[in-house]
C-alpha cells in the first residue's frame, strides 16, 4: 500500500476544512451578530459585505466532505452515524441561511422572518460544527470498523461547550470582518462586539486546553511528555501573543489586523486539534491508514482533485480581490 497517499489526502481535507472554517466562518459570524444590529439599514450593510462571497465559501465544505467519503470511506461510515443529527442540523442551518439570504432582499412584509431565519440558521450551523469538533476530540465508540455508540453519544457537556465556543469564534471573525469592510455605525458596533467575542474565545480556549488533557490521558501524554513538550510548547505561547496583539489593535482602532489575528487564532486552535489527534482520523482507535480506501481509488480521485484545486484557489483569490474595499451604507450588490 502506498503509505503516502493517505497523508496527501489528509492534507487536502485538512486544508479544505481550514479554508471553510475561515471563509464561511466570518459570514456565519455576521449571521450570529445579525440580531444585535439596531437598524434595517445596518443589516443590509452587513449582508452586503458577504454577498459576493458566501456561496463560494461553502465550496470548501463540499470538498472536505466529498474527500472524506472518497479517500477514507471507513472513517466516513463511522463518523456519519456518530454525528448524524448534528450534521443534519448543520446542513439544515446552512440551507436556511442560504435561502433567507436570497429571499430577504425581495421580502417586503416578511423581512423580519428572513432576518430571524438568517440569524438562526447561522447560529445553529456554527453550534453544530462546534459539537462535531468536540466529538472528534472526545472520540467515538468503535467496534472493529463500525460505529458502536448511540445516536446521542455526541450530547455531552464538553461537546455542547465546544458548540458555544464555535459560536464565539465565528462571532469574532464576523465582527473583525465588519470592522475591515464597513464604515460608520456598523464598524463601531463591530469593534465593541469583537472585543467581547475575543474575551469569550480566550475563555473557551483556556477551558478546552485544561479540560481535554484532564479528561483524556492520550491527549495529556501527547502534549506533556518529553520530547513532545519541547516541540509543542510554542503553540500556546504563540496563541497568547496573537491574543495580546488582537486586543492591542482593537484598542488602537486598527481596521484590518484584528481580522487576521482572529484567523491566526483559529489556525492555532486547529493546529492544537491536529496535534492532539493525528494520526487518528477516528479518535482514538483508527488512523488515516486504517480507514483509507484502496490506493487505486485514492489515486484516481486525487488526479481530479489536484486539477480542481488551483481553480478553487484562483477563484477565491480573484473574487476577494475584485470586491475588495469597504461597503458604505446604501451600497451593495443587489
Amino acid at each position: 500500500m502506498e503509505w503516502y497517499l493517505p497523508l496527501i489526502w489528509a492534507l487536502v481535507i485538512g486544508f479544505a476544512v481550514a479554508m471553510y472554517v475561515v471563509l464561511d466562518g466570518f459570514d456565519l459570524g455576521i449571521g450570529i451578530l445579525f440580531p444585535f444590529a439596531k437598524e434595517e439599514a445596518e443589516r443590509d450593510q452587513m449582508m452586503n459585505t458577504v454577498a459576493p462571497f458566501w456561496d463560494g465559501n461553502e465550496t470548501w465544505l463540499v470538498l472536505g466532505g466529498a474527500g472524506l467519503l472518497v479517500a477514507f470511506p471507513v472513517a466516513y461510515a463511522i463518523l456519519m452515524p456518530a454525528f448524524y443529527l448534528p450534521v443534519t442540523l448543520m446542513l439544515l442551518g446552512l440551507v436556511l441561511r442560504g435561502v433567507s439570504f436570497e429571499f430577504r432582499w425581495i421580502a417586503k412584509t416578511s423581512k423580519y422572518f428572513w432576518n430571524f431565519a438568517f440569524a438562526g440558521g447561522s447560529t445553529v450551523a456554527a453550534f453544530m460544527q462546534g459539537v462535531i469538533v468536540g466529538g472528534m476530540v472526545s472520540g467515538v465508540k468503535v467496534q472493529g470498523t463500525q460505529y458502536a455508540g448511540g445516536g446521542f453519544d455526541w450530547l455531552t457537556p464538553f461537546n455542547l461547550m465546544c458548540g458555544l465556543a464555535m459560536i464565539a469564534g465565528y462571532a469574532l471573525l464576523g465582527a473583525t470582518w465588519l470592522m475591515m469592510k464597513t464604515e460608520g455605525e456598523v464598524a463601531k458596533h463591530a469593534r465593541r462586539q469583537a472585543t467581547i467575542a475575543l474575551y469569550a474565545v480566550l475563555f473557551f480556549m483556556a477551558v478546552v486546553s485544561l479540560w481535554t488533557p484532564l479528561a483524556h490521558p492520550r491527549i495529556a501524554e501527547r502534549w506533556f511528555t518529553l520530547p513532545n513538550f519541547l516541540f509543542f510548547w510554542p503553540v500556546p505561547f504563540v496563541t497568547a501573543v496573537i491574543s495580546v496583539l488582537c486586543w492591542h489593535w482593537l484598542r488602537k482602532g486598527n481596521d484590518t489586523m484584528p481580522f487576521f489575528c482572529a484567523i491566526a487564532l483559529f489556525f492555532m486552535g486547529y493546529s492544537g486539534l491536529v496535534i492532539s489527534n493525528f494520526p487518528y482520523l477516528v479518535p482514538p482507535v483508527l488512523t488515516v491508514w486504517q480507514t483509507a480506501a484502496v490506493p487505486a481509488s485514492q489515486l484516481f480521485a486525487l488526479m481530479g482533485t489536484l486539477f480542481m484545486f488551483p481553480i478553487l484557489i484562483g477563484y477565491t483569490v480573484f473574487i476577494y480581490w475584485i470586491f475588495r474595499g469597504k461597503i458604505r451604507e446604501g451600497e451593495g450588490y443587489h
